[in-house]
Order: structure tokens, then C-alpha cells, then sequence
């Protein structure tokens, strides 16, 4: 049965990212079809305004069955749709070094890990204001043992943990657990969150997840607090396997655990719900290189291959996964960042390549 994509190529450098990917992608020869949008701009130009497009972006994704998106500076709209319109609670960014990558360790060998990032709560719900807001409720810091002085000028930001959110997160993180161990993997979660600070909510965060995993008795389970788990992804990484956290320490963990590897450019993403999933790489959309056709399509790339797994496309995500490392083991068609000199298109035509002999 064919599987109908969204392509949101976003803005600045991304869409040079995405244009190769999609042809690479539709090289496969795979049922897919797809629904290919222009660069956040050029859209808004297209259907005449903002409202216009960000109205037919949410009619192609409710018709689909995945999105591909393009990193966005926020004139591209329809992440958000994407995120909270359809519920995508499990944000997953893996970590794998392979050789070729220009990872900063001196022994980056062995990492290879997820971090499953809540992507629905935390400080990320936007729940902001001015600090008058906050004088009826006359709260008292549990350290301080102070009422808060609302008399200053200032603003707050709620932090929102919710039991059922945060156990929904946690069996996806032991489900993907287990599924990583039967392909090799440790066959363990670890939790981090600031739970020695924050008893209540992340306290919470972590007593559920510590709760949920105990109903996986074939899993290891362990637990640090963020600062301490922080030093551990530089000093450690390899020792991880799946690691479950707040949406707010995910997101800034997971750009270290790509700098573990070598980079942004290497770090690919998919945002998964109960019924629908997105897939998008972690680094920005780099306007400081637009135009220049050296952003490294990797991250791209390799979301590309998180969702024709998502698809069921296994055996053509794991024959791209394989000519992109392929690429990279040889070492003479890489991106600047990366070392080396290649294009966009070079590299993908390198891909498409490798591509052709597996």
C-alpha cells in the first residue's frame, strides 16, 4: 500500500539539504508519493499569506502518513502542528559515531546511543508572563522559605510535569530499549533530570520513569542527576544506551551528544506519536551558509532513514543507513565541516553511489 510523505524543506540552508535527500529517496523506487512544499518564504509568497500556507501545510500532513521536515528559522510554519496537532510525544535523537566522523574524542568508539526526549511539556508549553501575575498566589520558595516578591519587575516561566505524559515517554524509551537489544544492544534506560532541585517536578519525572521500567525486568535501569550526567556524555558516552528526559534538558543534551560525534550536521531526529511521526535533523537552518552548498546533508539523510523504518521500509533504511557510513569510512567525499571539501551534491552523488552497488 503506498505511503504518502510530506516534504517541508524549511529555510536559509535546509532546503539544500532536503532537494538531494528527496531525490536520493525517491531513487529507491519505493510505493511512496509525495507532497513537496517550497522554502518557508517562497511559500507564504505562493498561497498569498502566512495564514494561507500554514493552512495547507496542516491539510497535506493530516492526509499523510509522515513528514520530512527541513530545519526552519520560524518562517516556515507547521512544527508545531506537527509536534502538538498531532500529539508527537517522543522526540528521539540518536547518537552513533562512525568511522569518518571528526568527533573531538580521542576514543569516540562505541557510541551509540538514543536520547528520548518528552516533547510535549516541560517549559517548552510557553506558559510565560510578567511576575505581577503571580502576587495572588502567594508562593513561598521551599529553599529561600520567602514568599516570592512580586513587587519586581520580571517575568516567570511555568514548568509543567505530568504523571501520564511522562509514563508515556518512559514505556517508549523501554519498548526502544527493548528493541535495540535484540539487535545487540545493552538493553537499558537511563533517566536524568534535576531531581535533587527540583523534587516535585522533576522528582516526579524521575520516580515514574523509575516505576515504569521496573515492569520491564529484562532492562538495566539507572538514574543521574542532569549536571552529573552531563559530564558523563563527554567523559563516557559509549556507556549509554537509551536515556529518557525532560523536554528542556533533551533538547540541549542531545546537541552535545552530536558534538560527541562531530557535529550537528550528524545528528537526525523523529518525533513520534501514537498515530503519526515527523523526522527532522537537530541542527538549525544555518543562515550563515545559505547558498553556499556546503550544509552537510547527513542529518537529513539519516532522518530520512528513521522514517522509511517508520514506514517499514526496513531494508531500504538500513541499505542508505549503510552507504552513508560507507561514504564516510572511505574519507574523500566529506562536507567542510567534516573536513572536507565536498558539496551537497557531491557527497549525495557519493551516497547515491554506494547506493547503486549495495
Amino acid at each position: 500500500m503506498s505511503k504518502h510523505v510530506v516534504i517541508i524543506p524549511g529555510d536559509d540552508a535546509a532546503p539544500e539539504a532536503m532537494a538531494p535527500t528527496v531525490a536520493i529517496l525517491k531513487s529507491l523506487t519505493l510505493d511512496l508519493t509525495f507532497t513537496e512544499f517550497p522554502s518557508g518564504n517562497e511559500g507564504i509568497e505562493r498561497y498569498g499569506s502566512r495564514s494561507a500556507f500554514t493552512q495547507a501545510l496542516r491539510e497535506a500532513i493530516d492526509r499523510s502518513d509522515t513528514t520530512l521536515f527541513g530545519s526552519t528559522n520560524g518562517t516556515t510554519t507547521g512544527i508545531e502542528y506537527l509536534r502538538w496537532g498531532k500529539l508527537t510525544y517522543a522526540n528521539v535523537r540518536p547518537a552513533r559515531w562512525r568511522p569518518g566522523f571528526r568527533s573531538p574524542l580521542k576514543n569516540p568508539e562505541g557510541i551509540d546511543f538514543v536520547i528520548v526526549r518528552e516533547n510535549l511539556e516541560d517549559l517548552y508549553m510557553g506558559i510565560e508572563g510578567d511576575l505581577g501575575l503571580l502576587s495572588a498566589l502567594s508562593m513561598t520558595s521551599r529553599l529561600t522559605r520567602k514568599p516570592l516578591d512580586t513587587s519586581l519587575t520580571g517575568k516567570f516561566a511555568i514548568k509543567v510535569i505530568t504523571e501520564e505524559a511522562t509514563r508515556r515517554v518512559a514505556r517508549f524509551a523501554c519498548e526502544l530499549a527493548r528493541k535495540r537489544k535484540a539487535h545487540g544492544g545493552k538493553g537499558k534506560v537511563t533517566c536524568s533530570s534535576k531531581y535533587n532541585m527540583l523534587r516535585d517536578s522533576d522528582g516526579l519525572f524521575r520516580s515514574v520513569v523509575e516505576t515504569t521500567v521496573k515492569e520491564y525486568p529484562d532492562l538495566q535501569y539507572e538514574q543521574y542527576i542532569v549536571d552529573d550526567f552531563a559530564r558523563r556524555l563527554v567523559a563516557s558516552p559509549s556507556d549509554f544506551d537509551v536515556v529518557v528526559m525532560p523536554n528542556l534538558y533533551g533538547d540541549i543534551l542531545s546537541d552535545v551528544a552530536a558534538g560527541t560525534l562531530g557535529g550537528l550536521g550528524l545528528a537526525p531526529s523523529g518525533c513520534y506519536g501514537a498515530t503519526y511521526a515527523y523526522f527532522e535533523s537537530v541542527h538549525g537552518s544555518a543562515p550563515d551558509i545559505a547558498g553556499k552548498n556546503i550544509i552537510n546533508p547527513t542529518a537529513t539523510l539519516l532522518s530520512a532513514t528513521l522514517m522509511l523504518e517508520y514506514l517499514g521500509y526496513d531494508q531500504a533504511a538500513t541499505r542508505l543507513d549503510q552507504a552513508i557510513t560507507q561514504v564516510y569510512a572511505t574519507g574523500r567525499v566529506l562536507t567542510p565541516d567534516q573536513g572536507g571539501t565536498a558539496s551537497i551534491i557531491t557527497f549525495c552523488d557519493a551516497v547515491q553511489e554506494r547506493l547503486r552497488a549495495l
